[in-house]
């Protein structure tokens, strides 16, 4: 939600109530971690809020710092490790199991490299028009590396599932980070975030219909039961 601080805190508490019914459709604790996606947004878009109230005032101040980093490190550190984790919990699949493993171990890595970035190198928030700009020192050597890195540790667990409807969820999140690539590449990391926070309703649409599969078995169950009795 990065064209406002008034956009970005009203979209964390959206995502954040989504969220909440979200995890409530959890039965089984593999899927806590696919269920707490959208509180995962929703606290980010709070923190690039804050941001926004902190580079409005001009101050550069340790508050600043906090939002700055705590937006990046969820953004580029935890959420190429969350993603692909996931998505194992819930697979039953050994040989897609596998495939998600590798995919974890891409993220990890990934991980690693923009937590070294994020520590070694300056990054400056600045407001640019609507929206919020990253500029950093990274190198660039590795830059475009990085990013194709990041696209398949975040896009491809999902259409490895066997959960088909995941498969809609990285076909959305595919074409949203298409769209911001085009029209937003200045601004990818703020402004991708906010369309993959949209996405949190789909999350909410997942669990609600495996919830519903899983009490059907289990109806089906005591029916069965029953009848053996």
């Amino acid at each position: 939600m990065c064209f406002s601080p008034e956009a970005s805190f009203t979209g964390g508490a959206i995502i954040s109530t989504i969220g909440v019914l979200t995890v409530k459709k959890v039965h089984k604790p593999s899927q806590i971690l696919f269920a707490s996606i959208p509180l995962f947004f929703g606290f980010q878009q709070f923190a690039e809020g804050s941001l926004w109230l902190m580079l409005r005032s001009g101050e550069i101040n340790l508050f600043r710092e906090i939002s700055t980093y705590v937006f990046l490190i969820m953004a580029q550190v935890i959420w190429p490790v969350m993603i692909p984790l996931s998505v194992l919990f819930l697979e039953e699949s050994r040989r897609r199991k596998k495939i998600l493993v590798g995919l974890l171990i891409v993220g990890i890595i990934l991980s690693g490299y923009y937590a070294f970035c994020l520590a070694s190198y300056t990054v400056t928030p600045v407001i640019d028009g609507y929206h919020i700009k990253y500029q950093n020192d990274f190198p660039n050597s590795f830059a475009m590396t990085a990013f194709i890195f990041y696209l398949i540790a975040t896009l491809t667990p999902l259409f490895v599932s066997s959960y088909k409807k995941t498969h809609l969820l990285g076909i959305l999140m595919t074409l949203s980070c298409i769209v911001t690539a085009i029209f937003f590449t200045q601004f990818l990391t703020s402004v991708w975030c906010f369309f993959a926070a949209l996405i949190s309703v789909v999350i909410l649409w997942i669990l609600t219909d495996v919830k519903k599969e899983f009490n059907l078995e289990r109806l089906a169950m005591l029916k069965i039961h029953k009848q053996n009795q």
